[in-house]
């Protein structure tokens, strides 16, 4: 079968190529995959896998074969999965990894949910947010403009940090209260941070974080070093918090839940780019370049024979 494979000579180190059809455990199904999503991080660290392996997370499609252990959805059910190996032409996935898609839902939209969307969500159930001062940092990108409107579903008084005003748009109509450029203009404490930059933005957020309140280390898109002066990490009250998030066992019910709320019309699955994985070298440049607001689905074409 067609997969995207690690290839280190090739553009983004990631290559069309073939592999062997996938080996399902007893407790995983087989998924004929419609449509894949990258991630910033899956295509900026590709190079650093063995060449040959299947990459990627996120997809979506049709159960062509069900788990032999009897769990999970049924021969012919839409899903949404979550596992290695994702972006192939199929892949066997754990059944406690996929959620069944709502009749309303585009499969394409499903695609683009897994890793960002479960990362939004789980990093703000880190703590109550009810009417808490919530600062997403890189909310321009997916798993950003997800906490967005996930803060916002929450009660949450929403911060969105972007790293140029260019890279603002749309953030306020998706729930942002304040829109800023870095960290200009925050001149009141927040009680969460959901950090994607790292580097010296991060030291700088951390001063801004209310006694009690705790910072989500998701992604590091700066790749600078973050230092810290000394004595800053000391606070009287409270202890603040920082915790890196990495927390993908299980997900399909959380899965479920991003589901409904894009079948109710409440989240918006911020697809930018959508277009064939026979492209992928174009759209794994355009994420790496910042050029993405969110998103990027491409559709598993299939050759004739396949």
């Amino acid at each position: 079968m067609r997969a995207l494979i690690v290839d280190p000579d090739a553009p983004g180190s990631l290559r069309l190529g073939t592999t062997a059809e996938p080996q399902a455990a007893p407790h995983q199904l087989v998924v004929d995959v419609r449509h894949i999503s990258l991630n910033r991080g899956e295509v900026a660290f590709a190079g650093r896998l063995p060449a040959g392996t299947v990459h990627g997370y996120d997809a979506a499609g049709v159960v062509v074969r069900a788990a032999t252990d009897g769990t999970g959805p049924s021969v012919g059910a839409r899903v949404t999965a979550f596992g290695a190996g994702a972006w192939a032409q199929r892949m066997a996935v754990d059944t406690s990894a996929v959620a069944e898609v709502p009749a309303q839902v585009d499969l394409a939209d499903a695609a683009a949910l897994p890793m960002a969307g479960i990362t939004a969500l789980r990093t703000l159930r880190s703590r109550s947010i009810l009417g808490r001062r919530v600062l997403i940092t890189g909310a321009a990108g997916g798993v950003g403009r997800y906490a967005v409107q996930l803060a916002a579903l929450g009660g949450a008084q929403v911060i969105a940090s972007v790293g140029s005003s260019t890279r603002a748009d749309g953030l306020a109509e998706l729930g942002a209260h304040q829109v800023v450029v870095g960290l200009e203009g925050i001149d009141r404490p927040v009680d969460l941070i959901l950090d994607n930059v790292g580097g010296q933005q991060l030291a700088a957020a951390w001063e801004l974080l209310a006694p009690g309140g705790g910072v989500q280390n998701i992604g590091w898109a700066s790749g600078e070093p973050a230092v810290f002066a000394p004595y800053s990490l000391f606070s009287v009250g409270p202890a603040k918090t920082m915790t890196t998030f990495g927390d993908v066992h299980e997900v399909g019910p959380d899965l479920a839940t991003l589901l409904d709320f894009v079948a109710a019309g409440r989240l918006s699955p911020e697809v930018d780019r959508r277009g064939s994985w026979e492209r992928v070298a174009e759209a794994a440049q355009a994420l790496l370049d910042r050029r993405i607001a969110g998103k990027v689905v491409l559709d598993v074409e299939r050759a004739a024979a396949d």
